[in-house]
């Protein structure tokens, strides 16, 4: 399993510096679909892998070519501070078939937002 959760780190890292995602679209079902790990499980050891340094180290290179707005990303950072600790306090009363249905129908709308965007 070593090896796979490398090769997942490194495919979250790739997709996160082109696209800005990671946790909740990548490592999150591959954890639960590939490492077999409930969803609470996988949903914290996303989180435990996304703290600093991480984000940094790809915000640093937004950052040097000028496509870093600070002042928001901060502001952001804000609200996941407390949105993250308050979405972890519901999981945890959350079944784990709900909270896998709930994070398909996420992504299916995520999905769908994005396909009928594309062409503007």
């Amino acid at each position: 399993m070593t090896i796979l959760y490398i090769v997942l780190g490194l495919a979250a890292g790739v997709l996160s510096g082109l696209f800005g995602i990671g946790g909740g679209i990548v490592i999150v079902p591959a954890l639960i679909l590939i490492g077999r790990m409930s969803p609470l499980t996988a949903t914290g050891t996303s989180l435990g892998a996304l703290l600093l340094p991480v984000g940094a180290l790809g915000a640093w290179q937004y950052y040097r070519n000028g496509h870093l707005d600070v002042k928001a990303a901060a502001l952001v950072a804000a609200g996941l501070t407390l949105g993250a600790f308050t979405g972890a306090a519901i999981a945890q009363g959350l079944d784990p078939g709900a909270m896998r249905r709930l994070f398909a129908v996420f992504l299916v709308l995520v999905a769908a937002r994005m396909w009928f965007i594309a062409g503007n």
